[in-house]
């Protein structure tokens, strides 16, 4: 049981960190029409993620291999019952990591114009579908005790689903736009600092909404009324959201970013809180549900994954610090000109 608990709390955690990280290069891709009016400006939004996005997108790695080695079931099911825009999503990232590498390699508008199109495409797509696919994962999949999926990809476009959607886009574009305000100068910054206060403005009202809709749609609240302790995650996910404003006034945009980025995590926390022990619930009987208990690989196979991730995972996050580290201070004309440079 307690192998079940960590490796279901390691499994939320790992998706937390590939949202924290990836979050601001889908923001960055999304915006990236709207405050990119220059080509330079487009270079310095692409090479302000050029030295992160691939490293980010370990994680998503990570947390997919952590649900095939730790709950084998979850794997089988998710990815077929969600077998559509889990496509859409893998077809998205591999056209935007082409886009990154291919535009710059002819200078004529329209080469960059269909490089710049996937670019936006390959990040606003995954963005929303991450949303759409958690989000029915919170309210449940229509699958029996086979593991059979009863439905198609329209019934995923459902209302709370889209509004799920909604929120992941809006968290990125906040997360992205406080990344190019500390990266990027001139009017380039200001547009993103504007941009980011806009977003925020429309994201606190997503927020709320959706808060108020998985009580209707999911069973989500049900673990927070049993142990009412946990409502200190929405309490700091609500100040963390809050921060974020307060920070960008300051011209904080550090610490802005920083605050974005503990509210997709906590947002994250949200859901797998509420949905413990359930990984994957049917909305057609709660028998069928797919737990951390039920679906879970055999204790040996838990203890040595857990051995490997106790050494290997602290590895990574030190390097990743190091690498942001590294690559903080704000893209300048030599950046652009060097040969590695997008």
């Amino acid at each position: 049981m307690e192998l079940q608990s960590i490796w279901f709390f390691l499994w939320g955690l790992l998706w937390a960190v590939f949202f924290l990280t990836d979050g601001f290069d889908f923001g960055i891709g999304t915006i990236y029409p709207v405050i990119g009016k220059t080509d330079k400006d487009k270079r310095v939004m692409l090479n302000s993620m050029g030295p992160l996005w691939d490293g980010n997108e370990v994680w998503l790695i990570t947390a997919g291999g952590v649900t095939f080695a730790a709950f084998p079931k979850v794997y089988a099911t998710m990815f077929s019952s969600l077998y559509t825009p889990l496509m859409l999503i893998l077809f998205a990232l591999i056209f935007r990591g082409v886009a990154l590498h291919f535009r710059g390699k002819i200078e004529h508008p329209v080469w960059k114009n269909v490089w710049d199109t996937l670019i936006f495409l390959g990040s606003f797509l995954p963005a929303l579908l991450f949303g759409v696919a958690f989000a029915n994962i919170f309210q449940g999949i229509p699958f029996d005790g086979e593991g059979l999926y009863h439905g198609n990809t329209l019934k995923l476009l459902n209302p709370y689903g889209l509004l799920g959607g909604a929120l992941f886009v809006l968290l990125f574009i906040v997360h992205g736009a406080n990344w190019m305000a500390i990266k990027a100068t001139g009017d380039l910054k200001e547009r993103a600092v504007a941009m980011s206060s806009k977003a925020w403005l429309a994201l606190v009202p997503v927020a709320v909404i959706f808060l108020v809709a998985s009580w209707f749609a999911t069973d989500l609240w049900n673990n927070y009324f049993t142990y009412p302790i946990l409502f200190l995650v929405v309490l700091l996910n609500v100040a963390a959201l809050l921060s974020i404003r307060f920070f960008t006034a300051k011209q904080a945009y550090f610490k802005a970013w920083f605050a974005s980025g503990l509210t997709i995590v906590l947002c994250t926390f949200y859901g797998v809180i509420g949905l413990f022990p359930a990984l994957f619930p049917s909305s057609l009987n709660p028998e069928w549900n797919l737990t951390a208990f039920n679906a879970s690989s055999s204790p040996l196979t838990l203890k040595i994954m857990l051995g490997v991730v106790l050494v290997f995972i602290p590895i990574v996050i030190c390097y990743q610090i190091w690498a942001y580290h590294l690559f903080k201070d704000p893209i300048t004309d030599e950046d652009l000109g060097l040969d590695e440079a997008y």
